[in-house]
């Protein structure tokens, strides 16, 4: 029986478009939107833009003061935030119902005129920010650069992904206050922008308000272009090394997928966590239950919109065990799952914990809200998150097996080691 939660959209004359989910569960509104713009946007010598906008959206605009987003909202117990990724940046609050408007306001405001608030002083305040954040999340902590270095080495040279969403140091120190009003009006605009609203009001009390407070900006952002066509697997394996004062050694095993909202990529996502996403998975089952030569496994999906997506499986390797051994039982099951394919009770598995993930993100408001923009923006279908799992349940087990044999082939791996060294041979 597929899902049924309302679903209404409308698009403004100025390019915005609008999803209007109501539910009446709670007397509150969550407010999301997804501009699209990412770091995948970005260009060699200007990354970490898209990012230090997200931080530069809470300083201020024509009629906002700095910080006055955070404390307005807080004041009428909301709670808000932003994020950046590859594929877009997001913004999103969730406020009781009588605050909705408000925040409606202050997003149009921003929206519009955040270049007005855009001067010399705080761009230099968020470079700092983003800078130690930079430092905290990535640079000082123990495999902190793991996933920056899976990218690097996954994605050629000048791909959209090759760069990580924080940027570099160097390109934020030669950000000028020019390059970033460019930026602003490159990607900012109504008509490069999703409003999602989830909560206690009717689809045209939402599509009102959101002519009301959005209607008047003008469809001032470029037009996106189309995305890259598939990139291949890896042609043959890549290995980076990374000796370290780390707790122990860690590989990070990747491999290029289908791009996102495809059967294939589905397949794919379907196949990694048979292979060790679960805890009935053959490589925690193998390295960590019977050999014990592992103290963890990991695996992932990451679906991304411009030509690929990623996959890769993280092993936490136990004190004393071999990490060329233990690569070396990760390719034999992985060769075997691409012969053989999951067996009926993996495959059931697999599904049953893609259903049971989903139906646990839509059961709240914000990530219904968040999901909702995500396929509206990206995939131009807001109905996804109804249709979803009936798609996933026509993946069929051949076809898991044929797309791990495609895209989990070890020949096209690429791997990131952390090993663990002396601090004087990590020097």
């Amino acid at each position: 029986m597929p899902l049924d939660y309302p679903i209404h959209e409308r698009t403004l004359p100025n390019g915005l478009r609008v999803v209007v989910s109501p539910d009446t569960s709670v007397p509150n509104v969550t407010v999301n939107l997804w501009v699209n713009v990412g770091s995948r946007h970005e260009v060699a010598g200007r990354t970490g833009f898209a990012h230090l906008f997200e931080h530069l959206m809470f300083q201020g605009s024509r009629n906002i003061a700095s910080g006055e987003h955070f404390t307005r909202l807080m004041a009428e117990g909301g709670r808000l935030n932003a994020t950046t990724w590859f594929d877009r940046t997001n913004y999103f609050e969730t406020v009781p119902k009588g605050a909705y408007e408000l925040a409606l306001w202050m997003e149009a405001d921003r929206h519009g005129f955040l270049l007005d608030a855009v001067n010399q002083e705080n761009l230099d305040n968020q470079r700092d920010v983003v800078k130690e954040e930079k430092r905290q999340r990535y640079d000082n902590v123990p495999y902190g650069k793991a996933l920056i270095e899976v990218y690097a080495a996954a994605f050629p040279e000048g791909h959209p992904y090759h760069h990580p969403t924080i940027g570099s140091m160097e390109d934020l120190d030669a950000a000028s206050v020019e390059d970033v009003h460019e930026f602003f009006r490159r990607y900012y605009g109504p008509n490069n922008t999703v409003l999602t609203l989830v909560g206690d009001l009717t689809a045209e009390e939402g599509f009102a308000a959101a002519e009301r407070y959005f209607g008047h900006l003008p469809p001032s952002a470029e037009a996106p272009r189309a995305n890259l066509p598939q990139l291949e697997p890896i042609s043959e394996p890549v290995r980076v090394d990374r000796p370290g004062p780390v707790p122990n050694d860690r590989l990070h095993i990747a491999f290029r997928l289908p791009a996102d909202n495809t059967e294939e990529f589905f397949a794919a996502a379907l196949a990694i966590d048979a292979l060790g996403g679960l805890s009935t998975s053959r490589l925690v089952q193998r390295l960590v239950r019977r050999e014990q030569v592992a103290n963890a496994v990991q695996a992932h999906a990451m679906g991304f919109v411009d030509g690929v997506s990623l996959g890769f499986f993280v092993v936490d390797v136990a004190e004393g065990q071999d990490p060329e051994a233990i690569e070396a039982a990760v390719v034999e099951e992985l060769e075997r799952f691409a012969k053989e394919g999951p067996t009926a009770i993996e495959a059931e598995s697999a599904m049953a914990q893609s259903e049971r993930s989903w139906l646990s993100a839509l059961s709240g408001q914000e990530e219904r809200a968040d999901l909702i923009s995500q396929h509206a923006l990206l995939h131009g279908d807001a109905q996804f998150i109804n249709t979803f799992l009936d798609r996933l349940a026509q993946v069929t087990p051949e076809q898991v097996r044929a797309a791990a044999q495609a895209w989990l082939d070890p020949r096209s791996r690429a791997v990131v080691r952390h090993l663990v060294a002396a601090q004087e041979d990590a020097a």
